[in-house]
């Protein structure tokens, strides 16, 4: 059954209001899965933070059309899902690498990352990238190490000066 006007217009809405809050986005063809690994698919992408819609390409088009993911519109072509990833940048990657890992007949074409359309081979690149408390967590450490140093090397020179009374003492008594 084709959709109306007023359906179209729903999901180019839905699709856009998406798109402008997302960090990165996928377009992976879909062709030979079944019903229940595309279930499968939305579980994981429903439990990473990744939105993941089947939409026709052009309304896609239309809907990415004043969004980063403009790039990606010239190279929508044929059956394709769209995820994007609303936690982090790495977290649609992430899932389609799993995803694809146990299913051959999904294969990832279009990644798009701040504005620039990736070469689909970079998927790892962009699912090694940390999620926003690993990064976090990597700048902490950056910055306490400087600090640590300096408080480990001041508490070495009275530590050096205990151990030298604490040698002449022994010296001392042993003699």
């Amino acid at each position: 059954m084709a959709l109306t006007f007023a359906e179209k217009e729903a999901i180019v809405a839905e699709v856009a209001d998406v798109a402008k809050s997302a960090y990165s986005a996928i377009g992976a063809e879909y062709r030979g899965l079944t019903v229940a690994e595309m279930t499968d698919l939305r579980v994981q992408a429903r439990q990473a933070g990744v939105y993941v819609r089947v939409v026709k390409n052009t309304l896609a088009k239309r809907a990415l059309a004043d969004t980063e993911f403009a790039c990606m519109a010239d190279a929508l072509t044929g059956p394709l899902v769209l995820a994007f990833g609303q936690q982090d940048p790495g977290s649609v990657a992430r899932v389609a690498k799993d995803f694809a890992k146990t299913h051959d007949k999904f294969q990832v074409r279009l990644i798009a990352l701040s504005g620039q359309l990736l070469d689909a081979a970079e998927l790892d690149k962009v699912a090694k990238m940390p999620t926003y408390e690993e990064a976090l967590s990597m700048l902490m450490a950056v910055m306490k190490a400087p600090v640590q140093k300096l408080t480990s090397t001041l508490n070495e020179v009275p530590g050096k000066l205990v151990r030298t009374v604490a040698a002449v003492r022994d010296a001392k008594e042993a003699a």
